[in-house]
């Protein structure tokens, strides 16, 4: 195990700019913190590195013979961490190539735009306890490896295909596949518990401002709606997701 304690180190240097977009996407890898996200990455068999501070030991992990392990200081956790009370254990963990093929899933998730990460981590959280079956990030939508994205999700970016794809042009695949395609919008919608339940289903979520585009939504079989009984104006995307994603499952 090698020990590092200098933050002018270019380990170091690297693994902090892996909190950047740009570094994560130019060296295909991403970074998780804490003991879970460690262990979920682990399991998935997509570690590289595993940075462990000063004192921490990492917990009993099968089959480590091709990850690095590195001792650091104090002075190192604080240069790339994110959280305030850190655990001190790190990951680096390589990014996986991943598809999806219409004809093999009854449910999918496509997310239109969204911005806050912690809504996209909520939305992945969600939809892997709701048993979606696949997740499509169409244009626009914030980075999934973005680290307040990835502490949202708690592991679950582990558990289902999760796929980058232009929404408009993967909507004829989806219904060539037999898959019925339901948006959300407040115009032209029906409430969501008037529809029946398709056999197979994907369903489309928009932007927290400006919802689903209207091109997406001149492209679904059915647009649906959630009721407001109360004062709010509205619910936020990642409840809403969650409401509709548990009952249009299958």
């Amino acid at each position: 195990m090698q020990f590092i304690e200098s933050i002018q180190n270019q380990r170091v240097k690297h693994w902090k700019k892996l909190l950047t977009k740009k570094e994560r996407e130019k060296s295909q890898q991403f970074m998780v913190e804490g003991f879970h996200l460690v262990e979920e990455a682990m399991m998935a068999g997509v570690v590289e590195d595993i940075i462990l501070g000063d004192g921490v030991e990492p917990p009993s992990f099968r089959n480590t013979t091709r990850i690095n392990f590195y001792k650091v200081t104090k002075e190192v956790i604080k240069e790339i961490s994110e959280t305030e009370t850190t655990q001190g254990i790190f990951a680096v963990c390589k990014m996986q190539e991943q598809s999806i093929d219409p004809k093999t899933f009854q449910s999918l998730l496509l997310i239109d735009g969204i911005q806050d990460p912690g809504n996209l981590g909520t939305i992945v959280r969600t939809a892997d306890a709701a048993g979606i079956r696949a997740i499509v990030l169409g244009d626009g939508t914030t980075d999934l490896y973005n680290p307040k994205t990835i502490r949202a999700t708690q592991g679950s970016l582990f558990h289902l295909p999760i796929v980058k794809a232009n929404i408009i042009g993967l909507i004829p695949e989806l219904k060539k596949a037999g898959i019925t395609i339901l948006g959300t919008a407040l115009q032209n919608a029906k409430k969501f518990t008037d529809v029946e339940k398709p056999t197979k289903v994907a369903l489309i979520v928009g932007n927290e401002g400006k919802g689903v585009s209207k091109e997406l939504l001149t492209m679904t079989d059915q647009n649906v709606f959630i009721p407001i009984y109360g004062k709010a104006e509205s619910l936020n995307v990642g409840i809403a997701a969650g409401i509709l994603m548990y009952h249009f499952r299958k």
